[in-house]
């Protein structure tokens, strides 16, 4: 199954990211995901449901030890893996 991810930390700050903004997109980054997005206001990431939900986990225990004080996430099943 192929999952897309979609989020985004809070609080904001329009003049620097701040640290859980900037830890949860370097999760993203890193993880063996493909079609990674990151923007201001919101992230996105596709990849095979293991590797979505391995990095989803980091991203929401790492973003809140960041200091995230919310953290808004979408999960959507787009596809099957193909072999």
């Amino acid at each position: 199954m192929r999952l897309r991810v979609e989020f985004a930390t809070e609080p904001f700050d329009l003049d620097e990211a701040p640290a859980h903004a900037v830890v949860a997109r370097e999760v993203i980054r890193t993880a063996e995901l493909d079609a990674v997005d990151v923007g201001p206001f919101g992230n996105t990431a596709e990849g095979g449901a293991d590797q979505v939900l391995t990095a989803v986990d980091s991203l929401l225990r790492k973003a809140l030890d960041s200091g995230a004080t919310r953290v808004s996430l979408q999960v959507n099943v787009i596809g099957e893996d193909t072999p």
